[in-house]
């Protein structure tokens, strides 16, 4: 009796130990690749967000062209130019664009960078005063100060005032 009594007592032993060591197992390792992983906490974990395979691209900067036709259709609404004005604007801007991109590469130190930049601002300046007729040139400086959207703003006021006194 004593034997039938440590062989229970050894056979209950080594069931809870299979039960114990087949719980923590089926914790650990769930269903595998997906069963009820990710519902219920089993199994491997995954993110929901899925992973790039490539790296992204790196953004180019715009190029001076680029950056002038972006802008050309809100500064020919703003001055309201004709097709002439926009190409003659256009071409110097396009121009004084490229050389301030040239000399942002350089990296010069900040009163080196203001001075070259000034010297830029004044050549632009000329060239537009000779091409553009006084008060085009006059309403870009002024549009250089306030912005595009205010200018618009501006000029919408101005029609609604003449239409009132019409």
């Amino acid at each position: 009796m004593k034997s039938t009594i440590k062989l229970n007592c050894f056979s209950v032993t080594i069931i809870a130990l299979l039960l114990f060591v087949g719980a923590e197992a089926y914790s650990q390792y769930g269903y595998g690749y997906g069963g009820y992983g990710g519902a219920y906490g089993y199994g491997r974990q995954r993110s929901a967000i899925p992973q790039a395979q490539e790296a992204p691209e790196e953004v180019k900067p715009k190029t001076a062209e680029e950056l002038v036709d972006g802008e050309m259709p809100s500064i020919k609404e703003a001055l309201q130019l004709n097709d002439f004005e926009t190409a003659i604007l256009s071409s110097i801007l396009k121009k004084y664009v490229q050389e301030r991109i040239e000399a942002q590469i350089l990296k010069l130190p900040p009163e080196k960078m203001r001075e070259v930049y000034d010297k830029i601002t004044l050549r632009q300046d000329e060239e537009l005063k000779a091409s553009l007729p006084m008060e085009k040139y006059e309403a870009f400086v002024e549009l250089q100060k306030n912005g595009v959207e205010k200018t618009i703003k501006k000029n919408k006021k101005q029609k609604k005032k003449q239409k009132k006194k019409n």
